[in-house]
């Protein structure tokens, strides 16, 4: 049996006379890359700040390995990284610079912190730069970076909120690709917050779905799509074709007396699909 990593049990939090987390059961699992999806505005990263102890929930609570982030949250900070959208640095300081300051603020020895600064920066592509000042790096090099800290620490989750934001498609592939074998390698849980479908489908095991503050389906994207998207109540017909589906053959079974559509099925679930029904009202 795994080890529940997070666990939310009926978690809610008020502002100002709204529920802006709303009831949350949710329950992440040891190794999992978790996909925590929803829009601007659906109550994720106000979720994520509960989960690191950093605002209390209005009724509800929320564990990292059992200890509660509300009454626990300094055993809870040592155990988990934090990767914010807007990842900030010193930036007058070096690569290094950053890293080291960080290592001291968590208590990392200095002879560990020293040997580990240096693989994380390898591991993270910035070692031919880590004595330049974080100023001068781009948008994809400070979010690699950011990826370093939360490395640095070891932790044993990593929440990351949108961690491809404003980098370039191959600085986008290398994120993901560090994400997985962060990890594999590492026996890392990751809860990765994002709107961007098509990354979340590469490399999560599971996700969960968040509207107005609610979780509205959480699973495989297997398991959701064979509940979610069920074909049509009319009387269907399923035909397997021994060679490629080409647009003669569909318009020549159109054509069959009786036949009002015909509608070619792909073998995977897409999280395209489920993301449209709900938040299309399909």
């Amino acid at each position: 049996m795994k080890t529940v990593v997070l666990e939310a049990k009926n978690l809610t939090k008020v502002y100002n006379h709204t529920k802006v987390v709303d009831n949350i059961n949710l329950q992440i699992q040891e190794g999992e890359i978790f996909g925590f999806l929803g829009p601007n505005g659906a109550g994720k990263t106000t979720t994520i700040l509960i989960a690191l102890g950093l605002t209390e929930p209005t009724s509800g609570e929320i564990s990292i390995f059992g200890y509660n982030s509300t009454r626990e949250p300094l055993k809870v900070k040592k155990i988990t990284s934090y990767l914010p959208e807007n990842v900030g640095f010193y930036e007058d300081l070096t690569a290094q610079e950053n890293l080291k300051y960080i290592t001291r603020l968590n208590g990392i020895p200095e002879k560990k912190a020293d040997a580990k600064i240096e693989e994380v920066l390898k591991n993270v592509g910035l070692q031919d730069v880590a004595q330049v000042e974080v100023g001068k790096y781009s948008k994809g090099m400070k979010q690699r970076l950011g990826m370093a800290v939360v490395l640095v620490k070891e932790p044993k989750l990593a929440i990351l909120d949108e961690p491809t934001t404003g980098i370039d498609p191959k600085g986008v592939e290398e994120i993901l690709e560090l994400i997985v074998r962060m990890s594999r390698e590492q026996n890392i849980t990751v809860l990765l917050s994002s709107h961007l479908l098509y990354q979340v489908q590469k490399i999560c095991t599971k996700i969960g779905i968040i509207s107005q503050g609610r979780i509205v389906v959480q699973g495989t994207i297997e398991e959701i799509g064979k509940n979610l998207l069920k074909e049509e109540k009319e009387d269907s017909l399923e035909i397997k074709v021994a060679n490629k589906l080409t647009p003669t053959l569909v318009k020549s079974i159109k054509q069959i007396d009786g036949v009002v559509g015909v509608k070619k099925k792909s073998p995977d679930h897409s999280l395209e699909e489920i993301y449209i029904k709900y938040f299309r009202g399909e």
